[in-house]
């Protein structure tokens, strides 16, 4: 599964993109100014950067400076307002990827992030492997022990955020910010439903309850 970092400063926006391509099936984290994004993508390189050009701290080409000094070659998606002739050849100059103007067609711009994944290799990130179970981000494929094991985008979406942190113990507020993005509190007891579902298709054994505390994913033992 791919994963994009959202960068705008207008919430609404932010907020829309964020819900549409998670629909789509990508993995979104976003940032609200040029400082954020260039610490989200150098913390946790994503496979494609949606920047804003006009941000509070720092305009969006600082930002590709920025992350391209410091050795960064994640693929960016300009997506701005800003539609002069001298923008865009400056965002393209500078290491852009593609550049979509204000206001946008959702479809398209989908089309345009999956066209430049393929072209730029699609995710960055390798294959899994915890104990016999095996995640490929990219294929959305998973195999426990050789066998292909398949399942709903929210399971491969729990699946792949425990896998990325083996042994690693994580509560359900936290995966309920980072799977379903919600980051009011929202009804935990969707997480225990879902860990539910994993343990069916899996082995039992893999996610186990921290009880108080919530779960951790392990290498399955004979």
């Amino acid at each position: 599964m791919e994963s994009l970092l959202v960068v705008d400063d207008e919430p609404t926006v932010r907020e829309l993109l964020s819900a549409t391509l998670r629909f789509a099936g990508f993995t979104v984290t976003s940032a609200a100014t040029g400082r954020a994004a260039v610490d989200a993508a150098r913390r946790e390189p994503p496979d494609l950067v949606l920047l804003d050009v006009m941000l509070p701290d720092m305009d969006g080409f600082d930002v590709v400076r920025r992350l391209r000094d410091g050795g960064a070659r994640v693929p960016v998606l300009f997506l701005t307002a800003r539609d002069a002739p001298a923008d865009k050849v400056q965002g393209l100059t500078l290491g852009g990827d593609d550049y979509v103007t204000k206001p946008f067609d959702l479809e398209e711009l989908i089309a345009r992030i999956r066209a430049i994944l393929r072209r730029t290799g699609g995710s960055a990130v390798d294959t899994i492997v915890v104990g016999d179970l095996s995640v490929d981000p990219a294929g959305r494929l998973v195999h426990l022990a050789g066998r292909p094991v398949r399942l709903s985008p929210t399971e491969f979406r729990l699946l792949l955020f425990l896998i990325r942190s083996p042994g690693t113990v994580v509560g359900k507020a936290e995966i309920l910010d980072r799977v379903w993005n919600y980051d009011f509190g929202g009804d935990h007891s969707i997480v225990d439903t879902y860990i539910s579902y994993l343990r069916r298709k899996l082995d039992p054994r893999l996610i186990r309850t921290v009880h108080g505390v919530g779960y951790v994913l392990d290498r399955v033992r004979p």
